[in-house]
């Protein structure tokens, strides 16, 4: 494994790391520098929707600034096609399919072990203040949740000292806030229950409602409406707890800011989940034709609205050069995932997914290829990269920055690229796997897609417009010479797919990290 000695900070900071004793024992203290840590989790945001990466319809003058004083990678990915995989394979450094970690429902149980390691476990161990802000959508307490008492395990257990939630998504109930384990606003006379077999309590269901909706919905997001959308799942209760979606920016970026500014006088790792651009998409009425596609484009626009408040937040407080920033997606784009909000029918010249094939849920490229900023000022020179990336590294990386070595059975996945996601280095990974309902292999040049067993059905990924990749039989692109993934070689190179489908076998066998030479 590398070791942090070998990363090429700027001379001053090294020392001030080296004078400050920071060893890497669990029982360390905090030291003025160890820089702040901020990611920013988007949601379904692909590859060409920002304007730096070529978005038509609408601007993102915030993100854009960012990417235009940091590193913006052309080749990084989020380790999953889907929200729940990559968000675990984020924080725990292992891939999904380790634990069949997969779209989550809204009462789903912790899909997080509370015994096991954790990038924020690592962080407070080290002496950071953690938080994390936002969507979570990895599941709570322990499969039998009772809403109207202290939720657990959750956040806490895994590391986090802080959490402010969404607890599951947008489209599906609880539609309340959590922070600390606990609903915000309820009253103990209208207690909440959520059901996700069958309906309960008096509201308004969308299959029998269409009336009142605002948004026309598919029958999977036809259930119980809350702010005249329906959701999947039903619920009954805490009325007065219920969240009004248009305020997701303003309260999500109050509790963002809140817990930078309680945490100045120490190093503080923060993880904002964002919604955005997620369904169901209904931007704060101030940024209503901000794009000339409708809600999804505004959403846009509100994202990068919120992205703005909080960068301006650590620079104005003069944080922002002891801050590493990375900005990236939880997986691809879509655009039609459940209600009718002219998602596709405003799309005009507007390429979500930029030159790649796929989207959201799918093996091809645009699944997981996302739009990913590195940004420290006077750390990180701006600039572009087209190293390999992926989001499970990031684990790895910060542990190298902080000087913590990892056990052997710690983030068995993941790889310390730390000099590649600071620019010093523009190469990255050589294998790399992603997720979807399949794993597919990449290298720089290669792209490798395994076959599907025969009669597992992806109909409903079609219905959605999406090219899902999943065949019966190999795929194999050459994506420095077909980046829109056209064109099968594995007939021509049958050789590759032995070796390639050999790597993916020895991928799931591995149980412990492997040594890097970097």
């Amino acid at each position: 494994m590398a070791h942090a000695a070998r990363i090429f900070f700027p001379l001053a900071w090294i020392c001030t790391l080296i004078l400050s004793g920071c060893s890497s024992s669990n029982t360390q203290t905090a030291s003025p520098a160890l820089p702040n840590i901020v990611v920013f989790y988007v949601d379904d945001l692909g590859y060409g929707d920002l304007g730096v990466y070529g978005a038509q319809g609408v601007e993102t003058p915030e993100v854009d600034r960012i990417a235009q004083n940091g590193l913006m990678f052309t080749d990084a990915h989020s380790s999953a096609a889907t929200c729940t995989p990559s968000r675990f394979s984020l924080l725990t450094g292992i891939y999904a399919f380790r634990n069949q970690a997969r779209v989550l429902e809204g009462d789903a149980p912790l899909l997080i072990d509370p015994e096991g390691y954790t990038l924020p476990k690592m962080l407070q161990a080290a002496g950071y203040a953690t938080g994390v802000v936002g969507k979570w959508h990895l599941g709570l307490g322990n499969g039998s949740v009772d809403w109207n008492q202290e939720i657990k395990p959750g956040p806490a257990e895994v590391g986090f000292d802080y959490s402010f939630l969404i607890p599951a998504t947008g489209d599906r109930v609880p539609t309340v806030y959590t922070e600390n384990g606990h609903v915000i606003g309820l009253d103990p006379e209208d207690p909440i229950k959520v059901s996700y077999k069958g309906p309960v309590g008096d509201r308004p269901i969308g299959l029998e409602n269409p009336e009142l909706l605002r948004q026309g919905a598919d029958e999977q997001h036809a259930k119980t409406i809350v702010n005249g959308i329906s959701r999947i799942g039903y619920m009954e209760g805490g009325e007065k707890a219920l969240w009004v979606d248009e305020e997701f920016p303003d309260v999500l970026n109050e509790k963002a800011i809140d817990f930078i500014d309680s945490h100045e006088d120490k190093p503080f790792f923060l993880y904002y989940s964002y919604h955005d651009i997620h369904v169901p998409r209904l931007p704060n009425p101030r940024f209503k034709g901000k794009s000339t596609m409708g809600p999804r484009g505004d959403a846009i626009a509100q994202m990068d609205w919120m992205t703005g408040q909080i960068v301006r937040e650590l620079e104005e407080r003069g944080l922002a050069e002891n801050t590493l920033i990375i900005f990236t997606s939880d997986n691809g784009p879509v655009l039609n995932d459940g209600y009718m909000d002219q998602s596709v029918d405003l799309l005009g010249d507007h390429k979500p997914a930029g030159p790649f094939r796929g989207g959201k849920y799918s093996a091809y490229e645009a699944g997981t290829r996302v739009p990913t900023i590195a940004y420290w000022p006077g750390n990180i020179q701006p600039g572009k990269s087209n190293a390999l990336m992926t989001q499970v590294d990031i684990y790895a990386s910060i542990a190298a920055l902080i000087g913590h070595p990892l056990a052997t059975d710690e983030a068995i996945d993941s790889e310390n690229h730390l000099e590649a996601w600071l620019g010093t280095t523009q190469t990255g990974r050589q294998t790399m796997l992603e997720e979807s309902y399949t794993l597919s292999l990449r290298t720089p040049q290669w792209k490798y897609i395994e076959p599907v067993p025969k009669g597992k059905g992806f109909g409903w990924i079609k219905r959605k417009g999406i090219e899902g990749g999943f065949e019966q039989v190999p795929q194999l692109f050459e994506l420095t010479a077909d980046e829109g993934e056209q064109e099968n070689l594995a007939e021509t190179h049958p050789e590759l797919v032995v070796e390639f489908q050999q790597q993916i076998d020895d991928w799931k066998a591995r149980t412990q990290r492997t040594q890097q030479a970097q």
